[in-house]
């Protein structure tokens, strides 16, 4: 018995062990990076003060606006991740825009941490040095730029999306 006195409670504690953000597109894993920056919201607010009320004011929340996320010293192999990323390039094509999940796990494989960046678009896409004594990896750094976020535990979405007649994009 615990020295609490309440042995039915079981704490598991799963540790992520390793600094690796997994990229989700068509619903496989498609690259890993070390670093991943830029991953915030901030949500406009109007403040409002009442006549009369001086130790209180009105706040109202307003638009949510994204910071572009960076992800840095990734590797790949996937086609469909390079396909992806050149689309941006087709003069007269259509740009895909994805449902990018970036995902960490811990130790035994479960999801501790997901990111669905909703309408997801490569910007900025730039390669290591190329040294040929060198050990680099594939990509330096790819920045993304989305129009909404999810946050949670669960693995899921990463695929193609489309704005419905609303104007918005599907989030799964």
């Amino acid at each position: 018995m615990g020295s609490n006195g309440n042995s039915s409670v079981a704490h598991e504690l799963n540790y992520v062990t390793s600094n690796r953000f997994y990229v989700e597109i068509d619903s496989s894993i498609a690259a890993s990076f070390t670093e991943c920056t830029g991953l915030s919201v901030q949500i406009k607010k109007n403040v409002f003060h009442e006549g009369g009320v001086n130790d209180q004011q009105r706040v109202f929340l307003g638009h949510a606006e994204f910071e572009d996320v960076t992800l840095k010293r990734g590797v790949t192999d996937n086609s469909g991740f390079w396909q992806w990323i050149n689309q941006v390039f087709i003069e007269n094509g259509t740009t895909s825009r994805r449902n990018v999940n970036i995902l960490v796990f811990n130790q035994a494989g479960e999801t501790m941490m997901s990111w669905t960046l909703i309408g997801a678009i490569p910007i900025a896409w730039k390669t290591p040095t190329l040294q040929a004594d060198g050990n680099t990896v594939g990509i330096e750094e790819l920045t993304l730029t989305y129009e909404g976020l999810q946050v949670g535990k669960e693995q899921g979405g990463g695929n193609t999306t489309t704005r419905m007649s609303s104007g918005f994009f599907e989030s799964r």
